[in-house]
């Protein structure tokens, strides 16, 4: 059977490719999928390249053991780095937005300004916002910019979960959460994320956990361009039951 293959961040760079159709036998699991994988292409991957990765299947994360299907789209995904005045500006894509939620991905300026504006209402005491700005250097280099790219439909997925799971596990009232992609230069704004709620330690709390979690879960890439050189951002682990390893790796010294 086949099954179509997106490599995403620095595992597209090694493998060359950004899609792909593979043939495997029926009944194969992700696991064994990963072994498949790493034994075709040695000279592309290195030993531990497919350690500490996660996969989805049809953008869905996925367990080792789920067994693919003819047809799937399987997510190869490296440890992540994702009109109306509250719109972003410009195009965005899978732009949710009523009282309570605002998630979108945009290719355009965010807008902070408006967004705020907007998530503000008569009823709440507070208002905490995550700006996450382009800055000028990392680990001693000079930055010249920073490229940003995402599994988006499996991004907006998991932004609406969270802003969805931050309300109701910290009794905020509002969310909003929006991501840039593409090139963004030094100073722009690269994710923001406001929570209003009736209570600051509310809004505070929901604001840390969105963040944190979005920088871990949800697949966004991020690729520092320096001066001297362009690395793929090594990202936050995944947590340890979201990752998967080739069948036959966990053997491995």
């Amino acid at each position: 059977m086949q099954v179509r293959v997106l490599p995403f961040g620095v595992l597209k760079d090694w493998l060359g490719v950004s899609a792909s159709t593979v043939e495997v036998p029926e009944a194969t699991t992700v696991a064994e999928f990963l072994e498949h994988l790493r034994s075709s292409e040695p000279a592309h991957l290195p030993r531990q390249g497919l350690r500490g990765i996660a996969v989805s299947v049809n953008a869905e994360y996925a367990s080792a053991t789920q067994v693919l299907r003819e047809g799937d789209e399987v997510g190869l995904l490296p440890p992540v780095s994702g009109g109306k005045p509250a719109r972003p500006a410009g195009p965005a894509r899978g732009f949710e937005q009523d009282r309570e939620l605002v998630t979108a991905l945009t290719r355009e300026p965010i807008d902070a300004e408006s967004l705020i504006a907007v998530a503000k209402h008569g009823e709440d005491g507070a208002v905490v916002v995550f700006d996450g700005i382009v800055r000028n250097q990392t680990r001693g280099r000079q930055t010249l910019y920073l490229d940003y790219e995402a599994y988006e439909e499996m991004a907006l997925k998991q932004m609406g979960e969270l802003a969805r799971q931050a309300r109701s596990s910290f009794g905020v009232r509002h969310v909003t959460l929006v991501h840039r992609l593409g090139r963004l230069d030094v100073g722009e704004t690269s994710v923001l994320i406001v929570v209003a709620s009736a209570h600051r330690a509310h809004a505070f709390d929901a604001c840390r956990w969105l963040i944190d979690t979005l920088k871990k879960t949800v697949p966004i890439w991020k690729k520092e361009i320096f001066v001297d050189g362009a690395v793929w951002a090594p990202g936050e682990p995944f947590p340890a039951e979201m990752t998967v390893a080739p069948r036959e790796a966990s053997h491995d010294s």
